[in-house]
């Protein structure tokens, strides 16, 4: 009697507690162009913000910097990032991804920090700010370049590729850059033995 009790118990308590939900599984969604996954989502955020910013401090350049080098890269950089924050809004919609209105917090103190500079230290600012930007924004975009399965993103993340390795170039053309200020590559990872290498060619 009391094993039946049990049972139906158990059956009662399967039927109305909801389904397990897998994490990896609750972090994307089907869409027409295939998989949309929290890193492609991010990267049409991130770009967003990287425009937000941008924009700004490259129309900033024209009043503020002392090098026509840097008033012509940043004009460049603030008219690229006008079609690429046009294009960003697009697949977003077409996604169903929603977009932040201001940068972050990091970018919203460079802002202030260049607006508050003229001459020869926005000059320098300018430069390196940007260039250490883009660097950390390009392997978030090439990550997604080479791993997304949604179509669209593979679309736009290639535009963003090319768009940050533009940029970068652009940023360097100054001659303002740091480079020893930079992050360095991440250390590669240490090649097998070679006795092991040599015992596996002899199995294959």
């Amino acid at each position: 009697m009391l094993g039946g009790f049990v049972a139906a118990a158990a059956v009662t308590i399967a039927l109305v507690m909801p389904p397990a939900i897998d994490p990896a599984a609750a972090q994307w969604t089907q869409t027409s162009s295939g998989p949309l996954t929290a890193a492609d989502r991010d990267l049409l955020v991130k770009v967003r913000q990287a425009g937000l910013w941008e924009m700004p401090v490259g129309d900033y350049a024209q009043t503020r910097a002392e090098s026509q080098r840097v008033k012509e890269v940043g004009k460049l950089i603030m008219q690229d990032h006008q079609k690429l924050d046009l294009m960003t809004r697009q697949v977003a919609k077409r996604l169903g991804v929603d977009l932040p209105d201001e940068p972050n917090a990091d970018q919203q103190r460079w802002m202030a920090q260049l607006a508050a500079e003229s001459g020869p230290a926005f000059d320098k600012d300018f430069a390196n700010l940007l260039r250490a930007a883009h660097g950390k924004v390009f392997t978030v975009v090439a990550a997604v370049r080479a791993g997304t399965r949604n179509s669209e993103v593979r679309k736009f993340a290639q535009e963003g590729v090319n768009f940050v390795m533009r940029h970068m170039t652009l940023l360097e053309s100054t001659g303002l850059v740091d480079h020893n200020q930079l992050p360095e590559p991440p250390t590669p990872s240490p090649a097998p033995p070679v006795a092991m290498a040599v015992e596996t060619r002899r199995h294959t």
